[in-house]
């Protein structure tokens, strides 16, 4: 059974969000309820910096996140790129902040949360751009790519594995692992998962996905593999790491993406938990479970495919 505060944060959102027809709403509105949102519970000693400049991939926009034990000024074994979530219309990395100052000060590892371009205003292959920008802006501030761990949530789950995809089919070297928690992986809305948990799902109506998908997808076919990378190869990816609800609408995008990346030969530990919220990974430190996945990704930071999360 979920814990107390899992059940709380499930009721919350079911009467607060799941009645809201983002896919309708002024993505201007929208983007002002959620940059407006508290964020408790923030440490105090985490240091944000800021950036916005041009990198040799194009512009990269952003903020890094610093724990307290962390030097700029050398490098480091390990680097976090976070890619946040939001629809691909909403969120930033001011939104997602409580997670990515947990995940600097419990691997003291340098976070850099990527501010990409969002839809309806840029459209796909935009937001992949910018995260390639931001993945080779890294290297070339002299880390190698076995030094970063990609990760995001939601649609940031979705661009971080289009972004793999990306760097694999140019023959650039990918990162040394991603870790993803509730990927949007199909915009078609094609999984089991969205008729069957239209009930249970806590914070959205299958409508409302499938008419939100098109603000992304813009010209580009759904199933095009730069919309929905659950559509594109798995060979050749490194280690995943994944999360899930199994009463989410987009259950069925983490388990066919599971499945496919393990017959294409890639490492994949995969968390599915009953009964929580849509990337409730994101829910630390409020919530128990969400705790013991922040600890099981910080373990994957450290040492990608070394889980044992099945």
């Amino acid at each position: 059974m979920p814990s107390i505060p899992a059940r709380m944060i499930n009721n919350y959102l079911s009467m607060k969000m799941k009645p809201l027809p983002l896919a309708d709403m002024d993505p201007t509105k929208i983007r002002e309820v959620f940059e407006k949102a508290p964020a408790p519970f923030l440490p105090s000693d985490v240091r944000t910096i800021s950036i916005d400049e041009r990198g040799p991939a194009g512009a990269v926009k952003g903020e890094w996140h610093l724990a307290p034990a962390i030097d700029p000024s050398r490098q480091h074994d390990r680097t976090i790129l976070y890619i946040h979530g939001g629809g691909y219309v909403f969120g930033s990395p001011r939104t997602h902040r409580s997670l990515t100052f947990a995940l600097t000060r419990r691997t003291d590892a340098p976070v850099f949360s990527l501010d990409y371009r969002l839809a309806p205003e840029h459209q796909c292959p935009a937001a992949i751009d910018d995260a390639e920008a931001a993945f080779e802006w890294l290297i070339a501030g002299g880390r190698s790519p076995s030094q970063i761990v990609v990760g995001g949530d939601s649609a940031g789950g979705g661009l971080a594995l289009a972004l793999l995809h990306r760097l694999r089919d140019r023959g650039a070297k990918t990162p040394a692992g991603a870790f993803l928690y509730s990927p949007w992986t199909d915009l078609t809305a094609s999984g089991a998962s969205y008729e069957e948990n239209e009930a249970t799902d806590y914070m959205f109506q299958t409508a409302h996905v499938r008419r939100g998908a098109g603000r992304y997808a813009g010209s580009l076919a759904g199933n095009d593999p730069r919309v929905s990378p659950l559509f594109g190869s798995m060979d050749r990816l490194p280690p995943l790491l994944v999360f899930a609800s199994a009463s989410e609408l987009l259950r069925d995008d983490s388990v066919r993406l599971v499945e496919k990346a393990r017959r294409a030969g890639v490492k994949v530990d995969f968390v599915l938990r009953e009964g929580l919220v849509h990337v409730w990974p994101v829910f630390s430190p409020i919530m128990p479970e969400a705790n013991d996945a922040v600890a099981r990704t910080v373990e994957f930071i450290r040492e990608p495919g070394s889980t044992n999360a099945d």
